[in-house]
């Protein structure tokens, strides 16, 4: 059944094709992980849940339909965005309440953070920019203009170049992060939604929602260099030993790509409308917000099955890096 959407998450859904908000992507860390912050859009909340057993320990009230996440480099505070109140909301994860909230742009959804210095990228889906926060402040500090509706958000791991897959342009833009200069485009698949970059910096990947694809950038060369067929309304990548894991929300799969020859070696099923998704640094497990079950899933990488699932708040999307 359809969910009851506010007039702001019509709009977007409209522009969407039926997608919905937003996701990020982030490249792998070496840190290690023991809960996941969910973005429950229709509840206006965000679930803590425990990883080690696969328990929701905490539900905090966000309001404002929140969307994107992002987790500061030292995992001590969760960047939850908020379209329908034009916030970021600031959660202090170990205290597991909100901190501080500020206004940002017109519909914020993406969102990364820096890797060293701590600031904030945020796409704004209106106004076609990326809004550069200063999260001590809380004050957009500057503005970068990309294509239309840019979504998912990605910074290099040596935090040099920030990638906006801008979905109505059918593009993915880089930005100089030292200057928020756009030093180019790369053309992708149809609507790509969700960007994430490897762990060397070296390759994007973009979930395309029109097209049913994957593309691969390399982004020293400015340039797509591949592309590979997965399921229906693809959403959001997540990668892992030479895998990437993308959810496909119209089908309720992940699909499992090789990256080595780019072909799809398992589609594994999981809830409806699978969403964000993100892995365990440790490489054992990957996790997937199921926006129509209400469930955060966990499968095991190296069986490439479920192996445990946790009721979250209603609507989870966790559209960008939600472990910590």
């Amino acid at each position: 059944m359809p969910r009851p959407v506010t007039r702001l998450m019509m709009s977007l859904t409209a522009m969407l094709g039926s997608i919905a908000v937003a996701v990020s992507g982030a490249a792998e860390s070496a840190k290690t992980v023991s809960e996941a912050f969910v973005t429950n859009q229709t509840g206006d909340s965000l679930s803590v849940v425990s990883l080690s057993d696969m328990k929701s320990v905490a539900e905090i009230a966000i309001g404002g339909k929140p969307a994107g996440i992002a987790m500061s480099p030292d995992g001590k505070l969760a960047y939850v965005t908020s379209p329908e109140s034009k916030e970021v909301v600031v959660v202090d994860a170990r205290a597991r309440k909100v901190a501080n909230r500020f206004k940002v742009g017109e519909a914020p959804l993406g969102i990364a953070a820096h890797p060293t210095n701590g600031r904030l990228y945020v796409a704004d889906w209106f106004t076609h920019s990326i809004s550069v926060v200063d999260p001590g402040a809380g004050k957009v500090i500057a503005q970068i203009p990309v294509g239309e509706s840019p979504s998912g958000l990605a910074v290099t791991p040596d935090g040099r170049l920030l990638l906006s897959a801008d979905r109505d342009s059918d593009q993915v833009s880089i930005i100089d992060t030292a200057t928020n200069a756009r030093l180019g485009t790369v053309a992708v698949g149809k609507r790509p939604f969700g960007v994430t970059i490897d762990a060397g910096g070296t390759r994007a990947y973009t979930a395309n929602v029109a097209s049913d694809d994957m593309s691969v950038i390399d982004i020293a060369a400015g340039k797509s260099v591949g592309t590979v067929a997965v399921g229906h309304r693809p959403y959001a990548v997540a990668l892992s030993s030479g895998r990437a894991f993308v959810t496909n929300q119209y089908a309720g799969t992940v699909s499992v790509v090789e990256l080595d020859g780019l072909r799809v070696v398992q589609t594994i099923e999981v809830g409806d409308h699978p969403e964000g998704i993100a892995i365990d640094p440790s490489a054992a497990n990957i996790y997937v917000a199921c926006w129509f079950d209400n469930v955060l899933m966990r499968i095991d990488t190296a069986k490439l099955a479920i192996t445990g699932e946790a009721a979250v708040g209603d609507g989870p999307r966790a559209f960008g890096l939600f472990l910590r």
